[in-house]
């Protein structure tokens, strides 16, 4: 039901959220860095915030009301202030849509994140502990626990907001990452984690039926750093009811695709002396669209690949020693072999074999085209 609630009300929302991003031009307009060929308003994440706080204070009226066995009053909550989580997670939503209309600075844009992940970190949603992967017991982190947790976050935060680059990417990566999310945690038993997965994913469905492409709203900021809190969030929900390192890693490999994509350009930016927050033309997505796939073909490809990862991860949540690794080495083979069919190493074979004296049959097929 809750699900339902978070999608409906998001649907009723995206309309008001569109014409509030209007009223205050809180617009994508075309250039050259971006691929939307018409202004396109953003503040999208605004109505996706409005579906999952609905949907969370349903929760809370029903368990405070009717007596329903939840979380927040009745249940175990680990102590977890979830009230103070929701501000820190209303903080990070108020400052994507600040960003959104008024292109705050990047240094501005990284202390609100800071910001709403320490007031989450002390409200006690933390990363505390695992349990120890090579051997008995558990890996206590102490007060680490709270500058790992912030950093958590932010990551996962900007991670999401690089990918955010074509219509529908970041919203359907986040709902398929929210669904598998939500499979293993009823499956291990993770009623709250399986909660939040589940209203996550009603919010993104939602707001897919006006962001897939032709998109006629962008989520912006507000919404790509509410996401990635929110997957921040659901992971370490699950990790303080299940300390166990596949439990910290199932999001992560679920959520692979950005993160690579973020870490590749993180690299590139600093390999060519560029400030890390620099917008390029580089990410997968622009690659995808260079390649001729065109923005829905683009964005499905990714889709497909996210699912491959959901259903790896599901495996890894079954497996035990060193089938998990064999489980993560045959995603890493099937990520390499995705890549290089995308033809996404062609530069680096360039590289290779530029200057060198081939025999005709050696040289790869575009050589005679692109080679000396």
């Amino acid at each position: 039901m809750l699900g339902l609630i978070a999608f409906a009300v998001t649907y009723i929302c995206v309309p008001l959220a569109r014409r509030l991003a209007l009223r205050l031009d809180a617009v994508d307009y075309p250039s050259e860095r971006r691929v939307n060929k018409r202004p396109t308003p953003r503040m999208g994440g605004i109505a996706m915030a409005c579906g999952i706080f609905a949907a969370i204070i349903v929760e809370v009226l029903g368990e405070y009301f009717f007596g329903w066995a939840g979380f927040y009053i009745t249940g175990d909550n680990r102590g977890i202030n979830h009230l103070g989580v929701m501000v820190g997670l209303l903080v990070i939503v108020l400052i994507g849509a600040m960003d959104d209309v008024y292109s705050l600075k990047p240094g501005v844009k990284l202390a609100g994140q800071a910001l709403g992940s320490t007031i989450i970190a002390a409200s006690g949603c933390l990363l505390s502990s695992i349990a120890n992967p090579f051997g008995a017991g558990f890996v206590e982190f102490g007060w680490f626990a709270y500058p790992l947790t912030v950093l958590y976050l932010v990551c996962f935060m900007n991670v999401m907001n690089l990918i955010d680059g074509l219509d529908g990417l970041a919203a359907g990566i986040a709902a398929i990452a929210a669904f598998f999310l939500f499979v293993i945690a009823c499956d291990k038993a993770l009623e709250e984690t399986a909660m939040l997965s589940i209203v996550l994913l009603g919010a993104t469905l939602a707001f897919l039926r006006y962001n897939f492409a032709p998109a006629s709203i962008f989520m912006g900021d507000s919404g790509s750093l509410m996401l990635g809190a929110m997957i921040g969030i659901i992971s370490l929900m699950g990790v303080m009811r299940s300390p166990t390192v596949i439990v910290m890693a199932v999001p992560i490999v679920i959520a692979a695709i950005p993160i690579a994509d973020t870490g590749a350009a993180i690299v590139r930016r600093l390999y060519h002396h560029q400030p890390i927050q620099q917008a390029d033309r580089k990410h997968l997505h622009h690659m995808l669209l260079r390649k001729g796939y065109g923005v829905r073909k683009s964005v499905v490809i990714v889709y497909a690949w996210t699912v491959v990862l959901g259903v790896g991860a599901f495996l890894m949540s079954h497996s035990h020693g060193v089938a998990v690794f064999m489980v993560l080495g045959g995603l890493m083979i099937i990520s390499f072999f995705i890549l290089w069919k995308l033809g996404m190493f062609d530069k680096v074979l360039r590289h290779h074999y530029h200057g060198r004296h081939l025999r005709q049959e050696d040289k790869p097929r575009w050589y005679g085209k692109h080679g000396r």
